[in-house]
């Protein structure tokens, strides 16, 4: 099915909203928590919950930002066609060297895009501090299928975590399709596997040769 928030002005519309907004927020910080990039980037989730039913508008059929910490999504909402997204908010300090977030386990994607209604969407925010201001810079609101393969990775948690390899570098196909971008994540994951079970396999090999080492020595 195809989505009228994603696939048209809406989308972008969205983005520069979430950008006012944030904007225009009175300094909320002191010079102490200013300095925790962790306050921030909770504070600035606050705000984008508090406000996003209001910045969807009418294109807002259900909202919801009640979510557990572990769960997929920080909001959800369903448009007027009854498509339901997930939205998973990330936030970007420009002044750090390097972000590698997570955004979701490859078999939690899987199972939830078996569903074409599905949507699961990023929301990275950049931004900046000036001493106790936070001055946003750039909002993205993209499905995942819209992130190329060249920005993101796999990572080692579980059965496999689609992480942003360097949240400094967003690149976005938005004509891309979610066969296409899912038979790439496919490919991704069948050769994330393998290395994995290379992986594996030294280190089996040497903790074998521990064993050996400690299987030789008499006790004490």
């Amino acid at each position: 099915m195809k989505s009228p928030i994603l696939t048209s002005g809406i989308r972008e519309t969205i983005e520069n909203e979430v950008l006012r907004l944030l904007n225009r927020q009175r300094d909320f910080f002191s010079e102490e928590t200013a300095g925790s990039t962790r306050a921030v980037g909770d504070a600035i989730q606050a705000i984008i919950e508090d406000h996003f039913e209001a910045i969807l508008g009418e294109h807002c059929g259900e909202y919801s930002a009640n979510f557990a910490r572990r769960a997929m999504a920080d909001l959800a909402f369903k448009d007027k066609l009854g498509n339901y997204y997930i939205v998973d908010v990330k936030t970007h300090r420009e002044e750090t060297a390097f972000n590698m977030p997570n955004l979701t386990s490859v078999d939690r994607l899987a199972r939830f895009y078996e569903d074409d209604a599905n949507f699961f969407v990023m929301l990275m925010v950049k931004y900046h501090v000036t001493k106790t201001k936070v001055a946003v810079s750039k909002v993205h609101f993209v499905p995942i299928e819209y992130l190329r393969w060249s920005c993101l990775t796999i990572g080692a948690l579980g059965a496999g975590q689609i992480q942003i390899a360097n949240s400094k570098h967003i690149e976005i196909d938005a004509d891309k399709t979610r066969r296409s971008w899912m038979l790439e994540f496919c490919d991704n994951v069948l050769q994330f596997y393998p290395r994995e079970i290379a992986k594996i396999t030294r280190r089996t090999a040497k903790f074998e040769k521990v064993k050996a080492f400690w299987l030789a020595r008499p006790d004490e």
